[in-house]
């Protein structure tokens, strides 16, 4: 998904946080950004998300404004992924049912990506009560199963220990590479952009 941002301006009261005159994310790449906190990273991505809908200025998604087909083949994953109190497994299963796909369509999906992410032993769990390594694997699991055109992470590897991290990224990168989906990811890992992005766009 190619996404298009023209003549961009963000207020919150009387402050400006974002003026963005044209940025364009290219389809079927990543696109890392970076910069200090406070300078709107979370805020554009929320925009983009179409979670912040109070601004000025245009943003098209391979040439369509935000509608919910749209919707429907994007996500985004949070710094603190909030998980239902459910299971591991049902966790994962929400958006393959309710875009309705059969019982074993979603258990062979579900199989796949938990054996990927290393995290075969938590489909019983209940989700909630994860660490913060597991619930960002969990997180980007239910992101990752049902194969979004854009995927939008903020700060998905913040506070976890080098394994999961090393984990998390590698399936970024193979998601990218074989689902060819669009990826932004907010970072504030200069290091991190490098190794993730094709692009770094500073703010």
């Amino acid at each position: 998904m190619r996404i298009h941002i023209t003549k961009l301006k963000k207020y919150y009261g009387e402050r400006q946080v974002l003026d963005i005159d044209d940025l364009i994310f290219e389809e079927h790449k990543i696109t890392a950004i970076t910069g200090p906190n406070g300078c709107g990273k979370t805020t554009l991505l929320n925009i983009i998300a179409g979670l912040d809908k109070d601004y000025k200025g245009e943003i098209r998604y391979n040439g369509f404004y935000l509608n919910k087909d749209i919707t429907d083949k994007m996500t985004l994953v949070f710094q603190k992924p909030y998980l239902f109190k459910r299971s591991v497994y049902e966790n994962i299963e929400y958006p393959l049912k309710i875009r309705g796909l059969s019982k074993d369509i979603r258990n062979k999906k579900i199989l796949d990506i938990v054996k990927k992410l290393e995290i075969e032993d938590l489909l019983e769990k209940r989700a909630h009560l994860l660490s913060g390594g597991e619930s960002q694997k969990v997180a980007l699991a239910r992101a990752l199963v049902f194969e979004p055109d854009l995927l939008l992470l903020d700060e998905p590897t913040s506070n976890i220990d080098p394994d999961a991290v090393a984990i998390l990224e590698r399936e970024i990168i193979r998601f990218n590479e074989e689902s060819k989906g669009t990826v932004i990811i907010v970072t504030h890992n200069l290091e991190q952009s490098k190794r993730l992005g094709h692009r770094i766009v500073e703010m």
